[in-house]
């Protein structure tokens, strides 16, 4: 699985016009399942986002976690970033998962995270969503288990 997690300011994401899901502070988190995922891929990937240490402590450094910081967190399935870019002027797909996999896994993830924090906002899977946001710093980092 692949995140690209960005820490923000704010962050929400609308379908056909309707916010489905918004968090203050916090981090976005865009998704991406690949074929090889399971559960313990997205375990593992979870654990680190929840606790990468991307906010500053009183010193100015990144030392505190969102759940540290007690951070919303947006979670937004993105199938383009298990995009392969390295041929070509044209990404493929080949090793994204299959819209099942993927989505049970998303589904999952996002269970997953609700039983460590109530902060968790979400997208709705496979639909055109529109995410906007503040990144704060810029703070962006690629995330994979």
């Amino acid at each position: 699985m692949k995140a690209l997690i960005q820490r923000v300011a704010h962050a929400s994401v609308a379908v056909d016009g309707k916010a489905v899901g918004k968090i203050d502070q916090g981090l976005l988190v865009l998704l991406a399942v690949e074929k090889r995922d399971d559960a313990a891929s997205a375990d593992k990937l979870l654990k680190k986002i929840l606790n990468y240490r991307v906010f500053a402590d009183n010193e100015e450094k990144m030392n505190l976690s969102v759940l540290d910081v007690d951070g919303g967190v947006l979670i937004v399935s993105q199938f383009t970033l298990a995009a392969d870019t390295n041929k070509g002027l044209r990404p493929s797909f080949s090793s994204a998962g299959g819209p099942e996999l993927a989505e049970r896994l998303y589904d999952y993830t996002v269970a997953q995270a609700r039983q460590v924090t109530p902060k968790v906002a979400t997208g709705i899977f496979a639909a055109d969503m529109k995410v906007t946001l503040l990144n704060d710093g810029p703070v962006t980092f690629m995330l994979e288990s």
